[in-house]
């Protein structure tokens, strides 16, 4: 008995060996590795653990020209520029927009209405939009710190200092004040070549307000004080109302804000005036909620889209 299950043993111990190296065999016929464990698939590794794929083949069939990449020409700019970013340009809408309300005939050029998409506007071509002419150059905002000695126009014809002096290396836009500052009044003094903002600012319907820091020769009354917030009449306009009149805190009584929104010329100096009062220094603080903060006399900043849109939404 002990025999039989020695020989039995035996046998089994050799099956399983076989098997052992039959098992080895069939792994040596598999993908062979690189010292990392990687395979190469054939070809030689170019860095350790990196494969290969061969040197590149050139994509010609034999007998056929080299590819050259060939260059577009340049369009050439014959001025011209589509009607939808003409509207764009204008600050009226996107081009997307623009789109849209060119189908809607609401858009003329040279009187004939144009709803047809990819339509170009000759630089010399009139377009209106909903009957008031708009302009393809890109509308740009600034604001400066006047300073005394200037006159808010473009041009003078005695050849003295304009804001415009001042403007000269801001942008190659032609812009134009919004508004006026007489020679000897101070503070914020904004510029565009938007002609519909311009419009909207300076329009008594759209009550834009403006605070003024006022400089008397003389303590102002508290009668006149209170005579003022009633209102002034003023010769040929009529009453002048302001909106807040208050001594300033922590400045002597012949200094006092005033906040109003009617423009009348030389409106504020007037209304001191008018009570017996000169005006020895006028500084425009505010308008249309932008201030000259950050700004010394004489300096200018652009204003950033958030001002810009605020403005638009008055």
């Amino acid at each position: 008995m002990n025999n039989r299950r020695n020989q039995s043993n035996d046998r089994n111990s050799q099956g399983g060996n076989n098997r052992g190296k039959g098992g080895n065999r069939g792994n040596s016929s598999s993908k062979s590795f690189s010292g990392k464990g990687k395979p190469t698939f054939g070809g030689k590794p170019t860095e350790e653990g990196k494969k290969s794929f061969g040197p590149k083949k050139p994509f010609n069939k034999p007998g056929e020209k080299p590819f050259v990449k060939r260059l577009k020409k340049a369009p050439v700019d014959d001025g011209t520029i589509r009607l939808n970013k003409y509207v764009a340009n204008a600050g009226i809408a996107s081009r997307r927009e623009a789109d849209e309300l060119i189908k809607t005939g609401i858009v003329t050029v040279n009187g004939q209405v144009i709803t047809e998409m990819g339509h170009k506007v000759q630089p010399d071509d009139e377009v209106r939009f909903d009957g008031r002419k708009i302009s393809s150059e890109k509308n740009v905002y600034f604001v400066l710190n006047k300073p005394k000695g200037f006159i808010s126009t473009a041009k003078d014809e005695r050849d003295r200092k304009t804001v415009m002096d001042l403007m000269a290396n801001a942008t190659t836009a032609r812009i134009f004040p919004i508004g006026r500052l007489d020679r000897q009044t101070t503070g914020v003094l904004l510029f565009t070549n938007d002609g519909y903002l311009t419009k909207k600012l300076t329009h008594p319907s759209h009550d834009v307000k403006k605070i003024y820091h006022v400089t008397l020769d003389k303590k102002l009354t508290a009668n006149d004080l209170a005579d003022i917030k009633k209102g002034v009449r003023l010769i040929p306009e009529g009453i002048a109302m302001v909106d807040e009149i208050s001594f300033i805190e922590g400045r002597p009584k012949n200094e006092v804000g005033i906040e109003l929104h009617i423009g009348w010329n030389r409106v504020v100096r007037r209304i001191f005036e008018a009570k017996g009062y000169a005006v020895e220094a006028l500084d425009r603080v505010s308008f249309a909620g932008l201030t000259k903060k950050t700004l010394q006399r004489g300096e200018y900043r652009r204003l950033t889209e958030q001002e810009v849109n605020f403005l638009k939404m008055l």
